[in-house]
């Protein structure tokens, strides 16, 4: 479905955010890139629709042309959608209205200048619904919890009939529970509209119980690549290697590693 040959992304300033990086983004998937802060998964991620423009390197969409063409890339982000960590929604809006910002790729700019038309407004509709927020629809999303914004953005992104849905750290800013929660959801809602999905986590035990593959990321390239029913303790402690010691004297890395074990001895995936 999409294919990233080569990539590396370097700031300014010489920063070396991601190696060059060879990676396939098979249809159907739900692919989770894993990894501490800093490891280059959200600069991967963001790759993936030219968020971010690599320094090196190809990315491919099937079916599409060379990404470098204007039509060819607002054709690949219109088929892509995206949920954030923080959600980039406005406050003032309502929820359907938020959601509704999901269908400007589809028309021209003035187009957009107009009242919503119907059939975006029932495409709106079901998006909310599918997240279980229609009875929400015409609340301001600033008086929704952390929880039901993210799934108002998860909507906005389904509201763009995606065949892709990137998500950037989609539960970091959530509790525990309400973080389960919303990944379940997001996992539900892109296997029952046959969407493809790419998340960036550096929760393990999420990573473990909704993927299908995880990737993970240390300093900036690809060190394990597999299905998330063969993840092992050291496929963890390499993903997690060279992480600072905590103040109670147990490493970040030895704290994955005792979650990691406890889902692998509990069966999940």
């Amino acid at each position: 479905m999409i294919d990233l040959v080569e990539v590396s992304k370097t700031y300014k300033g010489g920063v070396q955010a991601l190696r060059r990086t060879d990676l396939t983004i098979e249809a159907g998937q739900v692919t989770v890139l894993l990894g501490p802060s800093g490891a280059g998964k959200s600069t991967l991620l963001r790759c993936i629709n030219l968020l971010v423009q690599p320094t090196t390197g190809t990315v491919r969409a099937a079916g599409l042309p060379a990404l470098d063409s204007r039509r060819a890339l607002r054709r690949h982000r219109r088929r892509t959608g995206m949920v954030f960590q923080h959600h980039h929604l406005v406050p003032r809006y309502t929820a359907l209205r938020n959601v509704l910002l999901g269908r400007v790729g589809y028309h021209s700019f003035w187009h957009g200048l107009l009242p919503a038309g119907r059939a975006d407004e029932r495409i709106a509709l079901e998006a909310l619904d599918q997240v279980g927020l229609l009875d929400n629809a015409l609340t301001r999303v600033d008086n929704l919890s952390g929880g039901m914004q993210q799934r108002v953005g998860i909507a906005r992104a389904l509201a763009q009939q995606p065949q892709l849905i990137l998500a950037d750290e989609p539960v970091a800013s959530l509790d525990p529970a309400t973080a389960g929660r919303v990944m379940a959801l997001l996992r539900r809602v892109c296997h029952n509209n046959g969407i493809t999905l790419v998340a960036s986590l550096h929760q393990v035990d999420l990573a473990l119980e909704h993927a299908d593959r995880i990737v993970g990321l240390a300093h900036g390239e690809i060190v394990h690549d597999s299905p998330a029913s063969d993840v092992t303790d050291d496929a963890i402690r390499l993903i997690y290697e060279g992480v600072t010691e905590e103040p109670n004297g147990e490493s970040d890395g030895d704290a994955v590693t005792s979650t990691v074990t406890g889902h692998l001895a509990a069966g999940v995936r």
